[in-house]
């Protein structure tokens, strides 16, 4: 069972390696902004995976940072682009 925790780990992974590219390439600020929010809700997967994995509740904890932070990054960028016209780039 731990081999399996490990390898979803790992797809999680490379799955961030693909929202890296949207990151750099993505058409607008929001799609960026989006694409950085996978990275937490990805980050917090991979790290209740890991937990599970190697039974450590110090890895839940640091899940739960990852998941408040991810809320508080999309909750300021919400009020700087709703206050920044040239921010909404509509298309």
């Amino acid at each position: 069972m731990q081999m399996l925790y490990i390898s979803l780990a790992l797809f999680l992974l490379a799955n961030l390696a693909v929202g890296m590219w949207r990151v750099l390439r993505g058409p607008g600020v929001a799609d960026r902004m989006l694409a950085a929010q996978l990275f937490g809700t990805t980050a917090v997967a991979i790290l209740l995976l890991l937990a599970e994995a190697a039974k450590s509740n110090a890895l839940r904890d640091v899940a739960l940072v990852f998941a408040l932070l991810a809320a508080v990054t999309a909750v300021a960028f919400v009020k700087r682009a709703w206050s920044m016209p040239e921010a909404r780039d509509i298309d």
